[in-house]
């Protein structure tokens, strides 16, 4: 009986293995997939830059198969690749062939597109990519590299807002500093701009010419090459046309530069200004009569007591009138911060006007702490532009207004001390709200696309902000400073350094018409006595 049991079993084990056997002959021998699913994972990895989604789809390693494709990215500075896959075939024998045709995006150049054939095989019952150089481009060999010849038009030219050239030897060092200057690339640059430059081609370095880069250089002429390794040109495969550069217009008015030019020129002191359109927030000029550092643009210094409009704005915003009484004290005291006015003046009772144009801090700090707060000096500021980005077309510094954490420092505040910073773009952009009621981020290439919103400041403020300014030059703190009839203002003496080493920044901030300005005199004794004067020469000069 054991005996016939055995002998059972071995014959079902018989039949199953006889009926695996039938199945996998099906399935062993069966080629999985089809040249056409090959081909298109291949050529969509191809397209994202897969490389090891594409090594995947290989019927054989290849130790050339990841460096030639980056030779071509690099060589040829492709920035985007698009394949379309065309008809897929098989040839016999297990072999097939998928065409395709590649669309190239070139760095500075544009598209180059050109159609190629990958050969297929059966390896191993799946269809794989039989890879050679040839699949990447039909000339491509193993002996061979893609590389460039690149001719680039001449440079377009950077204006002024009339049109005219300001980017050769004959303007003046400010606007030399704005511009820019062209440069031999370096191989650092190289590296950078891509391979459509070659070390000593002419490029911009600082300033317009190098943020516009692009936009000024046009693209180059280019022959696409293949080269072999003494890396002379075996064959040219294509020829791309260049296109000339875009000229780049500014919104400098030089009869506007060169009067800002001429009022700080002959200061001993290190001194810069800018001015602005009001109606539409252009820059009409920028001057440093020091080179190097571009301090107009990029200064960060205490505004001092022309941040007094800013306050006065949200006491205005906040109810009160240019003539509503208050008192100018010699010194007070605010959050435990001792203030005084400068030169210890006191005028006792009198309108916030005069305490305005008398710059009287001893009013300020205490309104500031008595009718805003932290939260509302903070907002007024913001409207100014203070805490925002600015995007002009070459490096500007933002305003910066940390928000009071105590009664003493929003006492500082109110008079544009403490941890208060601008430039005189900043203030001259503040200057220029003040004198059409919306503040505008200020703008010297007009194409470029701003980070900021216009502003439109408090309902009824421009007219009183207004009458206040004209108050500072006919009677108070700029009345000997010998501005024209018109001109509306703030000045300021911002204090900097150790407090056993104070030294003074002299400021004068205003508008006259459509024109509006920022100048600042560095270790100046005072805004009315030094930097009101040089605003003076300025406007005085425009006639």
């Amino acid at each position: 009986m054991p005996r016939g049991k055995t002998i059972a079993i071995a014959s079902i084990t018989v039949v199953l293995v006889a009926g695996a056997a039938g199945g996998g002959a099906w399935w062993y021998l069966h080629t999985r997939g089809t040249p056409q699913e090959t081909a298109q994972r291949f050529t969509q990895a191809w397209q994202k830059g897969d490389l090891a989604a594409m090594r995947a789809e290989l019927g054989a390693a290849s130790p050339a198969f990841d460096k030639t494709y980056e030779n071509m990215r690099k060589a040829l500075g492709v920035e985007g690749t698009v394949v379309k896959l065309d008809a897929v075939r098989e040839t016999g024998d297990g072999t097939g062939q998928a065409g395709y045709t590649t669309t190239l995006k070139l760095k500075d150049i544009g598209e180059w597109s050109y159609s190629g054939t990958i050969d297929l095989a059966v390896v191993d019952r799946n269809w794989r990519v039989k890879w050679s150089p040839s699949a990447v481009h039909p000339d491509l060999t193993d002996a061979t590299a893609f590389a460039l010849k690149t001719k680039w038009p001449e440079r377009a030219k950077i204006t002024d807002a009339g049109g005219d050239r300001i980017d050769g030897g004959d303007v003046g060092g400010s606007v030399q500093q704005l511009v820019g200057y062209l440069d031999k690339a370096t191989a650092k640059d190289v590296k950078s701009l891509g391979s459509s430059y070659k070390t000593g081609d002419a490029i911009g370095r600082g300033g317009l010419q190098q943020t516009f880069q692009q936009r000024l250089a046009g693209t180059p002429a280019t022959e696409i090459d293949l080269v072999g390794a003494d890396k002379k040109t075996v064959k040219t495969l294509d020829k791309i046309e260049g296109e000339e550069g875009e000229a780049l217009e500014t919104t400098l008015d030089m009869r506007v530069q060169q009067a800002a030019a001429g009022a700080v020129r002959d200061l001993k002191q290190t001194a810069s200004m800018v001015a602005i359109r009001p109606s539409s927030g252009e820059i009409l000029a920028v001057v440093n009569n020091q080179g190097g550092f571009n301090r107009a643009l990029d200064g960060n210094y205490p505004p001092g007591s022309t941040f007094k409009a800013i306050t006065a704005i949200g006491l205005l915003a906040g109810g009160m009138s240019p003539g509503e009484r208050v008192t100018c004290p010699k010194d007070v005291k605010v959050g435990g911060l001792p203030i005084r006015n400068s030169h210890h003046g006191e005028y006792g009772s009198v309108s916030l006007s005069d305490a305005f144009a008398y710059s009287c801090n001893t009013t300020f700090a205490p309104l500031a702490q008595e009718k805003l707060n932290a939260d509302k000096l903070t907002e007024t500021a913001e409207l100014f532009g203070f805490n925002k980005p600015l995007n002009i077309g070459v490096p500007a510094t933002k305003g910066s207004f940390p928000k009071p954490q105590s009664d003493a420092e929003l006492a500082a505040a109110s008079f544009g001390q403490g941890r208060i910073t601008a430039s005189p773009l900043l203030m001259a952009s503040a200057a220029a709200a003040m004198a059409d009621g919306t503040w505008r981020p200020p703008t010297l290439v007009s194409s470029i696309k701003q980070k900021t919103e216009p502003q439109e400041l408090p309902e009824g403020v421009k007219s009183k902000i207004g009458q206040m300014m004209s108050a500072v030059v006919t009677m108070g703190t700029a009345k000997d400073a010998g501005l024209p009839s018109g001109t509306r203002g703030k000045t300021g003496t911002a204090e900097y350094g150790p407090q056993d080493d104070l030294k003074t920044h002299a400021w004068f901030m205003g508008f006259r018409g459509d024109l509006a300005f920022a100048v600042i005199v560095e270790e100046g004794e005072g805004g009315g006595t030094v930097a009101a004067p040089v605003a003076a020469d300025f406007l005085r000069a425009l006639g």
